[in-house]
């Protein structure tokens, strides 16, 4: 497990300010810096009289990642460093169900998130009584689900998985066939990877789960679930990028399309993909993900040339800023929950991932 750790803790406003300007002077005006600053500074002492850490994805707004979070990483990570702090009061700078999987890890902390509106469209795409149907539907049959779920998808499957281990994950378990669930895209470069056949039931007018007319032989279920950020990357982005830069390396995390997946250079997930920048000499780099992780790169490595071919942003991630950050720790909110006999089922899937990793 790697995790960055980046809290701006200066013992003072101007010399916060002063920082700030360093680290993010390319991407926020000086005016904003100035006002921010006092904010930063707030925070990083309230969260010394909370007893509090501060958790960043790498999707966060550049002004709250390089400023207030003690550790920034992808999701997993994080929740695993949430499981191993001594602090009792963790602030989960992302999505709902982030904060969930640090719960689950975690039920003796309190997990906090900072709107209670982060939502994801990939998470939502499905719900427990979908699985429970696919099951019945396909008795027997294990499953396996993507970490960016809610805790009670979780609960109703045998495994979780990341991005960058579904193909892991899949390989381990002894079945001829598995249901992947919930991200379409990933389950097809899951598929394409491992040379396996998937296929995807459909809902009929009355909600039961059909079977696709004719397909008998198959490795893999799947289910219809998107991120509504990496579906907008396509091939035509990557062939304009590379006629402008034909020396431009491409990554693209899993949850784009099997196309766009192959028509890049590397695939993997946020913290795999921020390795590979900082870790490589090209001349260019075009990055198909949430634009917020691009200018956090470009902030700490400036010597790094990243194209952009498009701004995209998650509209749940932005929803996290540093003023209800602030709000969070002040008045304790929104602290999240997960029913226990949920919580425990929901472990037992991730803990299976774990431990083939």
């Amino acid at each position: 497990m790697k995790v960055t750790i980046m809290a701006i803790n200066e013992n003072s406003i101007q010399a916060t300010q002063d920082k700030m300007k360093a680290m993010l002077g390319d991407f926020i005006s000086e005016s904003e810096i100035e006002q921010k600053a006092a904010l930063v500074y707030k925070i990083n002492q309230l969260k010394k009289e909370r007893k509090a850490i501060i958790l960043g994805h790498n999707y966060m707004e550049p002004v709250l990642y390089h400023t207030v979070p003690d550790y920034v990483g992808d999701s997993l990570e994080l929740s695993r460093k949430a499981a191993h702090t001594e602090k009792d009061v963790i602030v989960f700078c992302g999505v709902e169900f982030m904060a969930e999987t640090a719960k689950i890890l975690s039920p003796d902390k309190t997990i906090l998130v900072p709107s209670t509106k982060a939502g994801c469209s990939l998470a939502e795409s499905i719900t427990a009584e979908d699985v429970r149907q696919l099951k019945k539907r396909y008795p027997g049959i294990p499953v396996v689900t993507y970490v960016n779920t809610y805790a009670d998808v979780k609960a109703e499957s045998d495994y979780c998985c990341t991005s960058g281990n579904a193909k892991q994950v899949v390989e381990f378990i002894d079945s001829d066939r598995i249901i992947f669930l919930p991200d379409e895209y990933l389950a097809g470069n899951v598929a394409a990877e491992s040379g396996k056949t998937i296929i995807f039931p459909e809902k009929s007018a009355n909600g039961t789960l059909v079977h696709p007319e004719g397909l008998a032989e198959y490795d893999l279920i799947g289910w219809r679930g998107r991120c509504e950020v990496h579906e907008q990357f396509s091939v035509r982005d990557i062939k304009t990028v590379r006629k402008q830069y034909p020396d431009v390396v491409v990554l693209a995390h899993p949850e784009c399309s099997p196309e766009v997946v192959q028509a890049s250079d590397y695939a993997a997930s946020t913290s795999k993909m921020i390795d590979y920048i900082k870790t490589t000499d090209a001349p260019y780099y075009l990055l198909l993900t949430e634009s917020s992780m691009a200018e956090n790169i470009v902030a700490e490595n400036p010597e790094k040339n990243l194209v952009r071919v498009c701004d995209i942003k998650c509209p749940h991630m932005k929803l996290i800023t540093l003023e209800e950050t602030f709000n969070s720790l002040k008045y304790m909110r929104y602290e999240i929950e997960v029913p226990e006999d949920i919580r425990k089922k929901a472990k037992k899937a991730v803990d299976r991932m774990l431990e083939i990793s």
